[in-house]
Parts: structure tokens; C-alpha cells; sequence
């Protein structure tokens, strides 16, 4: 029976002919892992100014009682309702305001007679005047009459008017058309003059008011793109309306004011991330997963003709659908490990993925 071959080098190492680090150096080593490779692409991507801020409403209003010493006896709406303009909210108690009305109708009367008494009085003073039958002091004494009957009447029908506006304002109602996001009114409380009854957002719009780093300021103009990372990871798109005037002593950011499009309602409150977008410039980008993490600093591997990996440092720019920018370390003609490099050291020789 034949025997089976030995290698040669597994011989002499056998025989103590040769030593074991030689011979395994003349081993072709085994490809650590199989990879695929892709180049650098250039790509137009806008330049970004990462911001974060708040949801709050564009304008706020606040809807109170212009009455005092009346109940409550009518709550219409809810936090949540959504209003229109004039619609009636809150009805207040108005028994003693119809009465006081009424009280001031018969005082309008009774100075319309008063005023038609002295009219008459004053008529016949100005056709006695020339006959003399009248003492000069007697007629002037009723054409006074006449104009004090004439400023009671004005009076007493501003009196009126003004009873009439009370009876209006014992119905609240909304000043704009929004979204009650506040309620303080109960059923039965008496209300005092300027008593907060609700909270309006005014049309339901909402803002991002999103804080920004102040050396980006001079390149932040309104009207510019807006991105907003939403809930569930829809993104929002926006406009800059307003750029704040002041920036904070404290945080060296200053405040974006950017509005929404009308058929978006996010809630208020809620804390959100996003980019501004300035001009267009092209970037050179690898796919996300091409970057590798270690130590704090971002590496690609690189794949030479000679199928070894071997690590480089990169720095990284914007980020735009799976891809990230590469400002630095590498140029277009490099083969990159397109993901996997977590699994390699440096020099580990690869086989190429077709």
C-alpha cells in the first residue's frame, strides 16, 4: 500500500531541519474576507446648517372676558376644537344686563319726550320774541332748555349703546380662526374682567423655532429651504421666515424662525432636529457603511492591487441618504471596502467580490 506525501516543509520541521516560523512563512496566507469594493462618487449636495429647536405656535391669542361679576353658563368648545372666527365659545349670565337695558330704553324715552317739551317751549319763545310779550331772559331760558334736553337725549342713547354692547359681550367669541389649546373656563365660575377663558393658536400654524450656531448667521437669509426631521421620521420641509435678532450670551446660538406649509399640524411642544439649506456644492461621497468608527475618528480600507486592506483615516462632511461626504484622506480613484471594514485590520489580504 502506498503511503501518503508530506509536504516538505511539514518534513523538515519534522525532522528539526527547519524552523516552524520559516516554514509557515512560505505558506500563501488566506484571504480574511471577502469584500466589495466601490470608488468615490461626486454628487451636488447643498451645504447644511445643523439646527434643533422647539414646535411652537406662530402667533398665540388669548381669549378673555371683557365682564365682570357674571356666571358662566354656556362652555361651547374644548381644548382641541377647532374654531372659526366669531364663533361663539362661552355664553355669560344675562338677566341683569337685559334689565339694565331695558332701564336705559325707558330713559331714552323719557328724555325724547323731555326734548320734544323743550322743542315746543322753545318754538313759542321764537314767535313771542318780536311781539315782546316775553321777557328776553325768559326766552333764553327755554331755548337753553331745549339744548340741555337735546344733550340729555345723546346722553342717555350713548347710555343705551353702551348696554347694548355689555348684552354683546356676555357671548365670547373667537377672534380668529385657530385651535383652542387651553381651556380655563368652567361651567359656573363667575368671571372677573380680563379673566383668561382660553388659548388660541392663531390659523393652526405652527413654527420651528430652531437655534442655529451664530458663526452660521451671515450665510442664513430668509426664504431659504428647511428641512425638519418630523415624528416617525418624515421629514418636513420649511422656509426661514425670520432670523432673530439677538443671540444668546449663554449658548452663543441665536434663534430661526421657520414656517411650516399650512396643511402641516405637528403638535406644539414637541423638540425636533433638522438642516438649513444653503448653496449647492458637489461633494465626494462613499456609502455610510464604508466609514468605520475607532477611537473616535472615522477610517475607510482601502483594497490595492495587491488585494490588502489597509486602514485610512478620512474626515467626514454632510450626510445625504445613506452616503457621507469625505472632505479629506482619499480621492476618486481609491478602491474602498464598501462595508465590512469593522471586521478587518489593516493589511489583511481580501478576495473582491464580481
Amino acid at each position: 500500500m502506498r503511503k501518503p506525501s508530506i509536504p516538505l516543509a511539514t518534513f523538515l520541521v519534522c525532522a528539526g531541519l527547519l524552523p516552524f516560523g520559516i516554514a509557515m512563512a512560505d505558506q500563501p496566507a488566506a484571504p480574511a474576507l471577502t469584500v466589495s469594493v466601490v470608488t468615490p462618487a461626486t454628487r451636488d449636495w447643498p451645504e447644511t446648517v445643523p439646527a434643533s429647536g422647539w414646535l411652537k405656535p406662530w402667533q398665540e391669542a388669548v381669549i378673555a372676558s371683557e365682564m365682570s361679576g357674571l356666571r358662566i353658563t354656556e362652555v361651547l368648545v374644548d381644548v382641541g376644537s377647532v374654531v372659526t372666527k366669531g364663533q361663539t365659545l362661552v355664553r355669560l349670565s344675562r338677566e341683569s344686563i337685559l334689565a339694565d337695558l331695558r332701564k336705559q330704553a325707558a330713559a331714552v324715552e323719557t328724555a325724547k319726550a323731555n326734548l320734544a317739551k323743550a322743542k315746543a317751549n322753545a318754538e313759542r319763545a321764537r314767535q313771542l320774541r318780536a311781539s315782546g310779550a316775553v321777557s328776553d331772559e325768559k326766552i333764553a331760558e327755554r331755548l337753553t332748555d331745549e339744548q340741555k334736553a337735546i344733550a340729555s337725549l345723546e346722553f342717555e342713547q350713548a347710555a343705551l349703546d353702551s348696554q347694548k354692547i355689555k348684552l354683546a359681550q356676555t357671548t365670547v367669541t373667537a377672534v380668529d380662526d385657530g385651535l383652542i389649546t387651553s381651556r380655563s373656563a368652567e361651567l359656573g365660575a363667575v368671571v372677573s374682567t380680563g379673566t383668561e377663558l382660553f388659548r388660541l393658536v392663531r390659523q393652526q400654524r405652527v413654527e420651528w423655532q430652531a437655534e442655529v450656531s451664530a458663526r452660521y448667521l451671515p450665510r442664513i437669509s430668509e426664504g431659504l429651504s428647511v428641512e425638519i426631521n418630523g415624528p416617525d421620521e418624515r421629514p418636513i420641509q420649511g422656509k426661514v421666515r425670520l432670523i432673530g435678532p439677538s443671540v444668546s450670551t449663554d449658548t452663543g446660538r441665536a434663534t430661526v424662525y421657520v414656517m411650516l406649509p399650512t396643511g402641516v399640524h405637528p403638535r406644539v411642544g414637541l423638540y425636533f432636529t433638522g438642516s438649513i439649506k444653503l448653496k449647492t456644492t458637489s461633494a465626494v461621497t462613499v456609502p455610510e457603511t464604508a466609514i468605520v468608527f475607532r477611537d473616535g475618528l472615522n477610517y475607510v480600507f482601502t483594497v490595492g492591487a495587491d488585494k490588502r486592506a489597509r486602514r485610512v483615516r478620512v474626515e467626514t462632511g454632510r450626510r445625504n441618504n445613506g452616503e457621507v461626504e469625505i472632505v479629506s484622506g482619499t480621492d476618486q480613484s481609491t478602491s474602498i471596502v464598501a462595508s465590512g471594514g469593522a471586521f478587518l485590520s489593516d493589511n489583511d489580504l481580501v478576495n473582491i467580490a464580481e
